[in-house]
């Protein structure tokens, strides 16, 4: 039986003044249970790396990336460096709240959940910037996928850990944990937790990553409903544009016999040359992601590479 019951990952770029609060924070907030906190560097450019090392704390862990791969790499190297029976993934931001784990631990035991996902009640954030993109993005990923999760953008999950290390993280799907979550059969609850202001540092996100979510909802879809069957999408599609086109083909070919001059139509034309390349492109992405899927599991090959792994036992 292993005897650490939980694992804390926790992705930090540039969060230099947070850490000491935030561990802090941690060690106050859990009591009575085995854990272990993993600190995943992503890159940073400040002293975040060498705070952690200063902290001297034998439950910590830090994996030190040798350059910035993004957060859901960093999650995912995270989680093979974990070896509790369940996992907790937060920001490193001191926006949420440690004191929610030992609940949300709770009910995942109690009631067998293998995902609890947090809702950030309150949220400290700006309205126009973030509160308002962030639910119509939530929106539109609980329609289109189906799994109706209330607040995608919330850090703060716990997972059971066998479930966790059968997610693959890779690109930017970090955002759509739930959704993979879902596709290995998991059980998925939600609950409230406390949000906080960012009080020193700087946010990570912009308005650059609405378009990220976007692409990477159309990746979900398609996973989520064509993954074992990609013909039924590209096959049906091919059909309905074949047919269009042979209408329209057939159209100018009537009139041409008719002695219609047909040429000279530059708005049909560039409509078609935009509808074919943006479904060339849309195609050509989702079968880059499968290929890089396929690249990394097959060879048990990481989208990551780590400097160093320190321990702090002694």
């Amino acid at each position: 039986m292993n005897p650490l019951k939980l694992s804390i990952i926790i992705c930090v770029y540039n969060e230099e003044p947070n850490i000491k609060p935030l561990n802090k924070w941690i060690n106050e907030s859990i009591q009575d249970i085995e854990y272990e906190i993993i600190y995943v560097d992503d890159g940073s450019t400040d002293r975040t790396r060498q705070e952690i090392i200063a902290l001297k704390d034998p439950r910590v862990v830090l994996v030190e990336f040798r350059k910035n791969y993004g957060q859901s790499s960093a999650l995912y190297a995270g989680i093979e460096q974990a070896k509790g029976e369940y996992m907790v993934t937060m920001d490193g931001d001191l926006q949420n709240d440690p004191s929610d784990i030992p609940m949300m631990l709770k009910l995942a035991e109690d009631e067998g959940w293998d995902l609890v996902a947090g809702i950030r009640k309150n949220r400290q954030d700006g309205v126009f910037f973030r509160k308002i993109p962030s639910k119509i993005a939530n929106a539109i990923i609980r329609n289109s996928t189906g799994v109706h999760i209330k607040d995608y953008g919330c850090t703060l999950k716990v997972f059971k850990s066998d479930l966790a290390k059968d997610i693959g993280l890779y690109g930017e799907l970090h955002r759509f944990i739930p959704v993979l979550a879902s596709l290995e059969g998991a059980t998925i609850t939600q609950v409230d937790v406390k949000h906080h202001a960012r009080e020193f540092g700087k946010s990570k996100y912009g308005i650059n990553r609405t378009f990220k979510v976007v692409s990477d909802l159309l990746l979900m879809l398609f996973f989520k409903k064509y993954m074992s069957k990609p013909m039924h999408l590209f096959g049906g599609i091919g059909v309905i544009f074949f047919l269009i086109g042979s209408l329209i083909n057939a159209y100018f070919l009537v009139l041409k016999i008719m002695g219609n001059d047909i040429w000279g139509k530059p708005m049909l034309l560039l409509g078609i040359l935009m509808l074919i390349a943006g479904i060339q492109l849309i195609t050509v992405g989702i079968m880059a992601e499968v290929m890089m899927r396929t690249y990394y599991e097959s060879q048990q090959k990481r989208p990551y590479k780590v400097r160093k792994v320190h321990t702090f036992n002694d």
